[in-house]
Formats: structure tokens, C-alpha cells, sequence
């Protein structure tokens, strides 16, 4: 799906192609018995003109009920073309609209929510000084959302009008030869002369008013996708906003706030001016191209043979309403020309995300694009823990230097290490590293083999959701019973809520809403404790405790994770001691002056605190079973 084509014909090449080729056979059928009623109509109407016309004609016996039954069949035939296929196709088409973009939507959330963490990656990509890689997909929930959907509905109608224009080519063209006739002038074509004609003049006005068409439809497009981007940028404005509106009330920030508001809307407005002048000027040209058609190229053709009386009022109605129905179909192009401008802006929108995220499926040669980005990971037997090697952090850039430097760490199993630093020196940056999370840099990290990991972070998110599924995360909740989500949660501190394990929302309000800062941290203990984690991440995640929170935090996973090991970052200088005066932490993790340094915490015994000092000599670490993760080429 990275280019236009390959995006067009994705769902029909896919697990769910008889769905999809089953909705569009039935779709071109509707197409195809329209466009026979239309010719059908044609001949009603001038069937209904011709009886008007010789209404007080003394040949005519009946002329009341000719004129009832002519416009009786007209009115029956609006109503099967119109009621019946139109509406019916109208039916199964927003069918293949919804199953459309249902699928691609599905693919989309997939791609980006895999296990190579792509959601992350695919926005932080970025351009260097030197303006080398590619700048991260603006609005990328727009995509997803807007553009997917407008996209599938413009193609759709867009199809169904190439399928309407080859049907009438094919009935249209049959009638028009059956009733063709021989014209004064040009007997040297024989009975074919007034076909001639209405072909040679549906194909003169058609291409060259296409041609406009084509030239005002590509500013329109360029115009839309300008349009989005703006669109995009304000409502996602608006949505960070929302989010921070305390932190904005606090500061008394409004007026700011406001400011930027108003710049992204202004860029709003003045995209939406020129699309809307580019709009109005498209909309005069179609409505005098219109104008045109029906009332001099359509009734131009079989002007010359009617004159010369070759053919009756009737044959002349008729063959002008089949050369209007020609012209018609033939002129989709330029009717659904801002519909293709929409639908190309879209594609594009929804091609550069899936660029975007094929981009990063091998995010080191990603990253290497915009700076140094050589990590490797492997494994090693659980009982030698987490160890880090030659671990250098850095920000983009090809001449980017270290701001952090690690030389060798040991993590060993049941032991918990606290990291401490100023404010900006690389704590929560080592942290993600160790898990993969950061682009830049280079170094080996080895995991324990077999162990599970958990990353706690001060900011949880949590989505509309139960709490039992909130516990669970990142699991799924059928794994759990519900007995033990309830231990859980009340070690945790959060017993009141055992009853409402079940609710998605408690008194109108979604989780996220109903707890506080605390309890929502709270919550983490109860994941983990649930869990079990063997490794575990805190990365600032008790600071919206108070100290005997932050007590019960660490006591409760003290209590009941045994053997885990714990890399803890925090703000405060010193780790919180438990409500005995024992220690949690066993080392300290020093980071100053771009180096970060392993040491035994002072409070421990002295024997303890010697040998957590010694590092294990380099000859007694196993050799590594997987040096470096290599991604298969596609």
C-alpha cells in the first residue's frame, strides 16, 4: 500500500477478497441494468413529447390515453432506475464503503501497534542539518481516521462512475446506431451519418472540457491536502489543550493559549478562501459545460437529418436524449472532478503513513539516517540478570557527541537499583534505552532470558476500559480471575474499587476520570503484583505519592515480588527507607558529568556493601546467544 494503485486494490487482493469482489459484482450489476433504464427513458421521453406533440393530431384516435401512457411509463421507469438499482446500489456500495475502510483501518491500527513498537518510532523521525530523512507524518490520527474514510467513499463513487460510463458507451452506442440515420452531405457513410455526428460532437466538447477540468482539479487538490495539514494541526491543538486545561488554568495561560489558537486558525482560513474561490470558479464552469451539452451539443446531431426531413420529432427527441445521456456518463471525469481532487489529496495522506511506517520497521537503519544508532540486544542465562556494555546515548545528528556514557552494568536478579542525577542528565533516558526506546546512540544490551519486563511511568493512560482490564493490562483480562485481580488491587491500596471490577465507567465518568493522581499509580502497584514482572522499570512512578504512599508503594512490591529486580528514577536524592528504617535499594546509580556509575548503597551492611562493589569479572559472563537482532530484508 505505498503507492496509489497498490492502495486502491489492497482489499480486493487480501484474506476477504470474496467479500470484497461479491459487493463489487453486484455493485457494476446495479451499474449496468441503471444505464439500460436510462436509455429506456430516453426513448419514453421522446415517446411523451411525440404524443404531446401530435395530441391534436386527426390521425391520432386516443390522444389522452397516448399521453397518459407515454408519461405513465416515463414516471415507471424513473421510479425502477432511481428507487430500485439506484437505490439498491446506493445500499450495497455504502456496504463496501463501511467493509472498505473497515479493513484498511484495521491493517493501519495493526501496522502501527506491532511489536516493533512503530507507533513510537514512526513519530520521531526527523531530517538533519544536512536535510537528510524524512520528517514524521503530521496528524497521523486525521489519516487514520478522516483521510482512510474519505478516501474508500471517493474511490467507490469514482468506480462506480467508470463502470456507469462503460455501460452507456455500450447500450447508449447500441441504441444511437440502431436509430442512426443517412444525412444530406454525408451519404458516403450511409445510414451511419447521424451516428457520426453525435459521436464526433461528444467527443470534441467532452476531452477539451476535460482538460480544464483536470487543470482546476489539481490546484484543488493541492488546496485540500494544504486544507488537512491545517485542519489537522488546529484539532490536535484543541485535543492537547483539553488535556492540559488544569496546567493552562493554573498559569493563567488563556490569553496564550488563545494566541495559538488563533495563528492555526488563521492558517485555516486562508486555505479554505482560495479553496472556496477555486470551488465557485469549478462550479460556474460545470454548470455552463452543463448547460451547453443539454441544450445545443446534445440536440446539434439530429438538427441537419430532422431539417431535411430524414427523421420524424420522435427520432429527433429521442436521439438528443440518448446523445445528453452520453454526454452525461462520458462527463463523470469533469462532474466528480473535486471528488478526485479529495480522493487524491487523501490517498496521498494515507500513502505517506504507510511510507512512514514502512520506514520504520528496522529502526536503526531508521534512525542511522539522522545520527548514530548502532544498539544491539541478546540474551544470557536469568541467573546473570540484566547486564549493559559500552552504552553511549546521544541526540540527532551525524556529529552528535554522548551526553551519557556507560562503560559496564550489572543488574543482578532481587537486586534494586536507584538512579539519581540532576534534573536533565540522562536518567529516563537510560531507562528507555535499556528498553529499546531510544533512537540514538550505540552499545549492547543483554537481557535475562525468560523473564518479564514492566515499564512504570509517572504518566498512565488509561482507555475507556474495565478496571479489571486496567489491572490486567498489558494482558488481557481473561488470563486473570477475578479473585486475583482483587488480591491485587487490595494490596495495592485500592480495596474500595474490588466491586466495580466489572464497570467500564463509575457514576458517568471513565476510569482516568475517577481516580486521582495516586490511586492511579496506586493502580500500577496492583499490575504489578499481578504480573509478576521478574525485571521492572520505575521511571518517576511514585511521584505523586506522598512519602507513606511511597512507603506502601515499594513495600507492597517488596512484599510480593521476591525475586525481582528493580531500576528505579527518581527525583529525590536519597530512596525512601521503609517504615522499619530498612533499606529497598541495594545500589545507587550515579549519573554526573555525561558518565553514569554503579555503586553499593551506603546504608547497607559493610560485607553487603563490598561485594555488590566488586563487578563480575569479564571472563565469568556467558557468551551471548544473540549478539545482535538482525530484521529479515523484506
Amino acid at each position: 500500500m505505498l503507492n496509489f494503485w497498490g492502495l486502491m486494490r489492497a482489499y480486493w487482493m487480501s484474506d476477504r477478497w470474496k467479500e470484497a469482489w461479491g459487493l463489487t459484482l453486484v455493485i457494476a450489476l446495479l451499474t449496468a441494468l441503471s444505464s439500460k433504464a436510462s436509455v429506456w427513458m430516453a426513448e419514453a421521453s421522446g415517446e411523451l413529447v411525440n404524443s404531446i406533440a401530435f395530441f391534436h393530431d386527426p390521425t391520432n384516435l386516443t390522444p389522452l390515453a397516448s399521453l397518459l401512457t407515454s408519461a405513465g411509463t416515463l414516471l415507471l421507469l424513473v421510479l425502477i432506475k432511481d428507487a430500485g438499482f439506484t437505490g439498491i446500489r446506493h445500499l450495497f456500495s455504502t456496504t463496501l464503503h463501511r467493509k472498505w475502510r473497515g479493513w484498511l483501518n484495521s491493517r493501519f491500527n495493526a501496522a502501527l501497534l506491532d511489536g516493533n513498537h512503530t507507533h513510537f518510532h514512526v513519530q520521531h523521525g526527523g531530517v538533519d542539518a544536512a536535510g537528510v530523512g524524512t520528517p514524521p507524518p503530521d496528524n497521523i490520527d486525521q489519516r487514520v481516521q478522516d483521510s482512510i474514510k474519505g478516501m474508500t467513499g471517493g474511490a467507490i463513487g469514482l468506480a462506480m462512475g467508470v463502470m456507469s460510463v462503460a455501460a452507456s458507451l455500450f447500450f447508449v452506442g447500441q441504441k444511437l446506431l440502431e436509430t442512426s440515420t443517412s444525412v444530406r452531405g454525408l451519404e458516403f457513410l450511409g445510414n451511419y451519418g447521424s451516428f457520426v455526428l453525435a459521436i464526433g460532437a461528444v467527443g470534441a466538447y467532452v476531452p477539451l472540457n476535460t482538460y480544464i477540468a483536470i487543470k482546476l482539479g489539481g490546484l484543488m487538490e493541492r488546496l485540500s491536502i494544504r486544507m488537512q495539514q491545517a485542519e489537522g494541526s488546529y484539532r490536535g491543538e484543541l485535543t492537547t489543550f483539553l488535556r492540559r486545561s488544569f496546567h493552562v488554568a493554573a498559569s493563567r495561560g488563556e490569553s496564550v493559549q488563545r494566541s495559538m489558537h488563533d495563528r492555526l486558525y488563521l492558517d485555516i482560513d486562508k486555505t479554505w478562501g482560495r479553496l472556496n474561490t477555486v470551488n465557485a470558479g469549478y462550479m460556474s464552469f460545470e454548470l455552463i459545460y452543463n448547460f451547453v451539452a443539454a441544450r445545443f451539443v446534445a440536440y446539434g446531431p439530429g438538427l441537419l437529418p430532422y431539417m431535411h426531413g430524414q427523421i420524424n420529432l420522435k427520432g429527433y427527441i429521442t436521439g438528443a436524449e440518448l446523445v445528453n445521456s452520453l454526454i452525461n456518463q462520458c462527463s463523470w471525469f469533469i462532474h466528480v472532478m473535486p471528488a478526485i481532487a479529495t480522493l487524491r489529496a487523501n490517498s496521498q495522506r494515507v500513502i505517506d503513513l504507510a511510507n512512514a511506517i514502512e520506514d520504520v520497521q528496522r529502526p536503526q537503519e531508521f534512525y542511522g539516517l539522522t545520527g548514530h544508532s548502532d544498539f544491539s540486544y541478546g540474551g544470557q542465562n536469568a541467573i546473570f540478570g540484566l547486564t549493559v556494555r559500552n552504552l553511549e546515548l546521544m541526540h540527532r545528528g551525524s556529529d552528535a557527541t554522548p551526553f551519557l556514557t556507560v562503560s559496564n552494568l550489572r543488574f543482578r536478579r532481587g537486586e534494586w537499583i536507584f538512579v539519581r542525577g540532576e534534573s536533565g542528565c540522562g536518567k529516563t533516558s537510560l531507562v528507555k534505552a535499556i528498553n529499546g526506546l531510544w533512537p540514538y546512540g550505540r552499545g549492547a544490551i543483554i537481557y535475562p532470558e525468560g523473564v518479564k519486563s514492566f515499564y512504570a511511568t509517572q504518566d498512565v493512560k488509561l482507555p475507556q476500559v474495565s478496571l479489571k482490564q486496567l489491572v490486567c493490562l498489558p494482558g488481557s483480562a481473561d488470563e486473570h480471575s477475578e479473585a486475583r485481580v482483587a488480591v491485587a488491587l487490595h494490596k495495592a491500596g485500592l480495596g474500595d474499587f474490588i466491586e466495580h471490577l466489572g464497570e467500564e465507567m463509575r457514576e458517568g465518568k471513565v476510569w482516568d476520570q475517577v481516580l486521582s493522581g495516586g490511586q492511579k499509580q496506586k493502580l500500577v502497584v496492583a499490575r504489578i503484583l499481578l504480573l509478576q514482572p521478574g525485571l521492572l522499570f520505575l521511571d518517576e512512578a511514585t511521584a505523586a505519592l506522598d512519602p507513606e504512599a511511597k512507603i506502601a508503594f515499594h513495600q507492597a512490591i517488596k512484599d510480593n515480588c521476591p525475586d525481582v529486580t528493580v531500576i528505579s528514577v527518581m527525583h529525590e536524592a536519597t530512596p525512601p527507607k521503609s517504615a522499619m528504617g530498612l533499606e529497598f535499594y541495594d545500589s545507587v546509580i550515579s549519573i554526573a558529568d555525561g558518565v553514569a556509575t554503579k555503586q553499593a548503597h551506603v546504608g547497607l551492611p559493610a560485607e553487603l556493601t563490598e561485594l555488590l562493589a566488586q563487578p563480575m569479572p569479564t571472563e565469568e559472563w556467558p557468551p551471548l546467544r544473540f549478539p545482535r537482532i538482525k530484521l529479515k530484508e523484506k
